[in-house]
């Protein structure tokens, strides 16, 4: 089945994907706030290298994916949905 573009989603779809994308950036900050912390441990202990590198380039990737959290809130904001 093909995903539903989000212009054509009803209004009770449009808040599941809102409380979806809330409880996704959640997951997100838990995540990125743990690989933070594997930096900066790396760094306390002076070992640059993968254990460095790798958590850096998740963190690029999910800060990177916001474009269809954006879309979905201008959408809400047009039929006046919170």
């Amino acid at each position: 089945m093909k995903k539903k573009e989000l212009t054509e989603l009803s209004d009770q779809e449009l808040l599941d994907e809102a409380k979806k994308m809330r409880l996704s950036a959640i997951a997100h900050a838990l995540v990125i706030g743990f690989m933070i912390g594997v930096v900066v441990y790396s760094i306390v202990k002076n070992t640059w290298g993968l254990l460095t590198l790798i958590p850096l380039f998740f963190i690029y990737r999910l800060t990177r994916n916001t474009s269809s959290n954006e879309e979905l809130k201008k959408i809400l904001k047009e039929r006046n949905l919170k």
